[in-house]
């Protein structure tokens, strides 16, 4: 039993079954056992592996297109680069290079919630004198271009299941021997109305379009674009899509709370209708393989190869494939690219307006 399974425990027994938000936030943010908050996830030593470890090109590719949006920016004020959930800061910092050849100016904003990874950014990141926000709450009013990597996913979701009574809330209580299960509320939810075959899991990203509805607040209200890449569906649909990762490998969710990651499927259908009902306009989404092939990927692998010796040049072809695999959960199909910004921006470079 992890510490953070007693907690629960004892939360359970008191209050009763949880839902899975709150299951989702207390296993990868509580201040003393979750899951960010105690450890760096990343990389071979971690539990998993995101775009920027695997090659710098896919960072200065993200710069590139920040910097082509950056040198658009009119205006007295200076805007603002925020990623969100900036990880080790690689991506960052690969992206600043790119950033500092087109001479773009901005000032340099991270939300992180994490202080293993803030202390890792601070470092990486140090010539760019970052900005550390717990939130987009605090951030200056200025104009904004966002990153988000990898960040939607791990925002907490709701999940419903189809009864024969209607639409109930999958909660997390106690089972055989306290260990952790999932259970249903009784009570249907009246505001899910759903046509689906009973069984169907429906999940509802609730802090996904929350944040999401503020930011696009902003960018309407302030001037500017976001950027989310993640792995999820372009059209919404039915499936248990929780899942927990740990040691490189998928896990029960319930049965380490506090020591594997947790995520769900990004819907990008349902972020760019959240987005669009406040006012943005919506560019994709597109697969990830396109939006790289498309700001100059094979471009940018030839140039380095020019320079690699042939294990380098082994290893920059087995990231571009790694990156771009087209098969059902490579990275290239599995991985959207979603653009959302002000109205003022007719196209954003590589995403189709919609």
């Amino acid at each position: 039993m992890t510490p953070l399974h007693a907690i629960l425990a004892r939360t359970i027994r008191t209050d009763g079954p949880i839902g899975l938000d709150r299951y989702m936030a207390l296993c990868l943010g509580h201040p003393v056992h979750g899951y960010y908050a105690t450890r760096d996830p990343l990389g071979t030593k971690g539990d998993f592996v995101t775009a920027p470890e695997i090659s710098q090109m896919f960072g200065e590719l993200v710069g590139a297109w920040a910097a082509a949006l950056l040198a658009g920016f009119s205006g007295p004020q200076k805007p603002c680069l925020l990623e969100l959930g900036p990880g080790r800061g690689t991506l960052m910092s690969d992206a600043l290079r790119a950033l500092r050849a087109a001479g773009a100016d901005f000032d340099l904003h991270l939300v992180e919630t994490s202080p293993v990874l803030r202390a890792l950014q601070a470092e990486r990141l140090a010539d760019a004198r970052p900005t550390f926000h717990d939130s987009v709450a605090s951030l200056p009013e200025a104009p904004l271009l966002v990153i988000a990597n990898e960040f939607f996913d791990a925002l907490p979701a709701r999940q419903f299941v189809r009864t024969s009574r209607g639409w109930c809330e999958r909660r997390v209580g106690l089972g055989e021997h306290g260990a952790l299960a999932f259970g249903l509320v009784p009570e249907p939810d009246p505001q899910i109305t759903a046509e689906a075959p009973e069984g169907a899991v429906l999940t509802v990203p609730s802090a996904a379009l929350s944040a999401m509805r503020d930011l696009a607040r902003r960018l309407v209200r302030d001037g500017g674009a976001l950027l989310a890449i993640d792995y999820g569906h372009a059209v919404a649909g039915f499936g248990d899509t929780l899942q927990a990762v740990e040691g490189h490998a998928f896990a029960d969710p319930l049965t380490r709370p506090g020591e594997a990651d947790l995520t769900v499927h990004v819907d990008f259908s349902a972020l760019a209708r959240a987005a669009e009902a406040e006012g943005a306009a919506i560019h994709g989404p597109v697969l990830q393989r396109d939006f790289l092939l498309a700001l100059g990927l094979e471009a940018r692998a030839t140039r380095l190869k020019a320079r690699a010796d042939a294990s380098q040049a082994a290893a920059i072809d087995a990231a571009v494939a790694r990156l771009t695999d087209p098969s059902p959960r490579g990275m290239g199909a599995l991985f959207k690219v979603l653009g959302v910004s002000h109205p003022a921006f007719t196209a954003l470079p590589a995403l189709p307006s919609v």
